[in-house]
């Protein structure tokens, strides 16, 4: 299920050799300032791994909003909307999903691939180890059982 208030689907462009023009690879835009996409820019950017298998969260940011891409392997991203209702959306390195999480919403992610998850993370504001503004929430009526 993907939901347009928390997803943004980015573009995606094959690259080519220079001398023979061979496919090499691709590019995904993520961030440009003049897209307007992510409203506050980012004052962090970072990578978070996760194990195959394992959850992150979940919590919820009172103060930040963040933005998140799988850039390698395959997540899922479960966000808490205020009607207690989930909304889940895929996010990996072959589709390309911008997943954004707005301050005070409770979300998780847990990886559903078989090798380790890579997430790129671009936040409104920069995190400090003192600044006590994430707050541990409970999924207790989320079927977490339905990703083993």
């Amino acid at each position: 299920m993907e939901d347009d208030t928390f997803s943004i689907k980015l573009e995606k462009y094959v690259t080519k050799n220079t001398s023979d023009q061979h496919v090499n690879g691709s590019l995904t835009v993520v961030w440009r300032d003049w897209d307007n996409i992510i409203k506050n820019h980012p004052k962090m950017v970072y990578v978070s791994s996760v194990n195959p298998g394992e959850i992150k969260g979940p919590h919820l940011h009172k103060k930040r909003n963040s933005y998140f891409v799988c850039i390698h392997g395959k997540v899922v991203f479960i966000v808490k909307e205020k009607n207690g209702k989930y909304v889940e959306i895929e996010s990996s390195s072959e589709n390309s999903v911008l997943v954004y999480v707005p301050k005070n919403v409770p979300s998780a992610y847990i990886n559903t691939s078989k090798e380790t998850s890579r997430i790129l993370a671009l936040a409104d504001i920069a995190w400090r180890s003192d600044d006590n503004e994430m707050e541990d929430v409970s999924f207790d009526d989320y079927e977490w059982k339905k990703w083993k």
